[in-house]
């Protein structure tokens, strides 16, 4: 039961927080916190962030598979996650990031970028992702992407807040975030998988099915419903909920 109860909010935690601007690394560090969950097997948060990933690419599928008419696009979300991939692999090699995933760290960051967030909507934006999502951008938004490798920034949050800035509207900004989640998962993927390789523990289980397709089933009705929510309302609300984190993980870190 317990198992099950751990898989379940891995999931949901996953499945929203991937493609929301709240910060996963925050989530998952309180949820340890909270439950007692010192360290989450391997292969179900592997498990879980590949669920994410065939979420959006189901979701965006239709771009996908009309490859020939989007490679523009597609050559540019490449450019876009080049930074954040070579700067990660330096920083998981000397075991920098390990050495950031504390609570002060990731309540001060969930709090300083909510607020960058906040001030990044507060103005009427209409660059889109046709018109304006030029090389330019690409590597802009790429650089942005690079402080998502500290807990607690959320790389939807650092993605959309870095768009804004460059005076996207909102939901190209999300949509950008998302487009960017594709490479970025699937490179954590990839490293997981190899990591499992390298443990001999390549062999799938049930949890770790359940994992995947629980994330897959959050990760998509996230995607959807956060770009309906979008046309309708600003980021106010998410901004409130990391300042409200923020706040819970520094009680945390200094009581």
């Amino acid at each position: 039961m317990e198992n099950i109860l751990q898989i379940f909010l891995i999931s949901i935690i996953q499945g929203i927080t991937e493609f929301v601007p709240i910060s996963s690394s925050a989530h998952v560090n309180l949820l340890s916190k909270i439950f007692g969950y010192q360290n989450i097997e391997l292969i179900i948060n592997v498990s879980a962030h590949f669920g994410s990933l065939l979420a959006v690419i189901f979701f965006f599928r239709k771009e996908i598979f009309e490859f020939a008419k989007n490679k523009n696009l597609f050559f540019k979300i490449v450019i876009a996650s080049i930074p954040i991939g070579v700067v990660g692999f330096f920083l998981i090699k000397y075991g920098i990031i390990s050495n950031l995933r504390t609570l002060e760290i990731m309540g001060w960051t969930t709090i300083v970028f909510g607020l960058l967030l906040y001030i990044s909507d507060k103005f009427q934006l209409n660059h889109n992702i046709k018109d304006n999502f030029n090389v330019k951008n690409a590597i802009l938004i790429g650089c942005f992407q690079i402080l998502a490798l500290i807990p607690g920034v959320s790389r939807s949050g650092i993605i959309i807040t870095g768009s804004r800035f460059l005076k996207f509207n909102r939901i190209d900004s999300a949509k950008i975030s998302f487009l960017l989640s594709i490479p970025a998962l699937g490179g954590w993927s990839l490293y997981g998988f190899y990591d499992l390789i390298k443990q001999d523990d390549v062999l799938l289980s049930i949890g770790a099915i359940l994992t995947a397709f629980l994330s897959f089933v959050f990760s998509y009705l996230t995607i959807k419903y956060f770009l309906v929510y979008l046309k309708k309302f600003n980021l106010n609300l998410f901004v409130g909920y990391r300042l409200i984190l923020g706040i819970i993980l520094l009680i945390m870190a200094y009581l």
